[in-house]
């Protein structure tokens, strides 16, 4: 196949948006591990009118035709939040990314990241980060080991291939993230169990469940934990009141009181712990449609869901804690009064902690501490194109 077959042009219209979202069943066409995303989420998060990332965020989507075929989709964005944080947290000046990126063949793979980046070029960026689709807050990263088994909720899923034809661009690894597989049918270790046994007995502790009726409340207290705990890591992005806002409303619908627990010492919050049910589970079968019938069986299910994976996408504890023995015994009650939920109420047998990235040693350590084994890992790649 020629460079010269292949065009690529911006999406313009909903007719295009379509196209964009569609792509990704003919790429993961025969994958038996691949979740089709709900198609009203996926426009949820592209759609300007409906996510704040457009806010802070100028966003361009690509497609890549061959002899009139689609044969692959792209995004270009510079997120202003991302380019005013400190260049050292992996960001700053001059950055942007791109991401959503599926193809069908080298050829086309490397158009698509030409047009990216003479996007961003245009736009005054010198340095290219990818994939992140859109932001780190949702799917970022590459998929390159854990191919043979479901993402979770909210996690990537990509082709094999993909990491060559990302390396043969020019692009290098800047950072990895993992996930931890746990099986949370079985007690921690003993050590790890009469840490908790101690904090249990501690006064100065109390671990609660959050409060759906009060959950604007309960959101900025968790935010304001967040964004303190990750605030010092390698891409850490502040999320606005807006996003948390829209997350709420995307996660409520699995959003479980006994699922989400604070941790708070002598009165004050200071970690938390979210966990859902692996909605991947349920979806899967749904072909990215809700209606006609979906809905429904999807409602039923959502009123006391039984599933075999529990996902942890967060959790923090403040910085002024994470280098205490009570950073640690915190995490580990957290986790421990979650995981019997999770089991007793949700007949849940494994879960999935992450994405963690592989130099944070505090989270890391916890992770190895009760037996819980790397599952999945996603590169970050950047390349200087100014």
């Amino acid at each position: 196949m020629a460079h010269q077959d292949i065009i690529v042009s911006p999406v313009e219209g909903k007719a295009d948006l379509e196209r964009f979202i569609d792509f990704a069943w003919e790429a993961y066409k025969g994958d038996p591990n691949w979740v089709p995303p709900l198609k009203m989420d996926v426009r949820g998060i592209l759609m300007k009118e409906k996510n704040p990332f457009f806010e802070h965020a100028d966003v361009q989507y690509f497609l890549a035709r061959t002899g009139g075929r689609i044969t692959g989709r792209i995004s270009a964005h510079i997120d202003r939040l991302a380019t005013s944080m400190p260049a050292e947290q992996g960001f700053g000046p001059g950055t942007g990314n791109w991401g959503l990126f599926d193809a069908t063949d080298p050829v086309s793979a490397a158009a698509l990241i030409a047009a990216a980046e003479d996007w961003l070029r245009a736009r005054g960026v010198t340095r290219a980060i990818g994939p992140m689709s859109l932001s780190i807050w949702e799917e970022p990263g590459l998929l390159i080991s854990g191919f043979d088994h479901p993402p979770t909720y909210m996690m990537g899923h990509h082709r094999p291939e993909y990491r060559g034809w990302i390396e043969a661009a020019g692009y290098r690894p800047v950072k990895q993230l993992n996930t931890y597989d746990l099986d949370i049918t079985k007690p921690f270790p003993k050590l790890i169990e009469r840490v908790i046994e101690s904090g249990f007995k501690n006064p100065r502790i109390r671990i609660r469940d959050v409060d759906k009726s009060k959950f604007d409340a309960e959101a900025a207290i968790i935010l304001a934990i967040l964004n303190d705990a990750w605030g010092r890591n390698w891409g850490f992005v502040p999320i606005t009141d807006r996003e948390v806002a829209h997350f709420g409303k995307q996660l409520k619908p699995i959003v479980y009181e006994d699922l989400i627990r604070i941790a708070e010492l002598d009165g004050e919050p200071v970690a938390f712990m979210m966990t859902l049910p692996d909605l991947n589970e349920k979806i899967v079968s749904f072909n990215g449609n809700l209606f006609p019938f979906n809905i429904a069986k999807l409602m039923w299910w959502l009123r006391k869901p039984k599933v075999k994976t529990m996902r942890v996408p967060l959790m923090g504890v403040l910085q002024r804690l994470q280098s205490s023995r009570m950073a640690s015994q915190l995490a580990f009650m957290l986790i421990e009064t979650i995981r019997r939920t999770s089991v007793a109420k949700y007949g849940a047998t494994r879960s999935e902690i992450g994405w963690i990235l592989d130099d944070n040693q505090g989270m890391n350590a916890i992770a190895n501490a009760i037996d819980s084994q790397v599952n999945k890992s996603y590169l970050i790649y950047d390349r200087v194109i100014g």
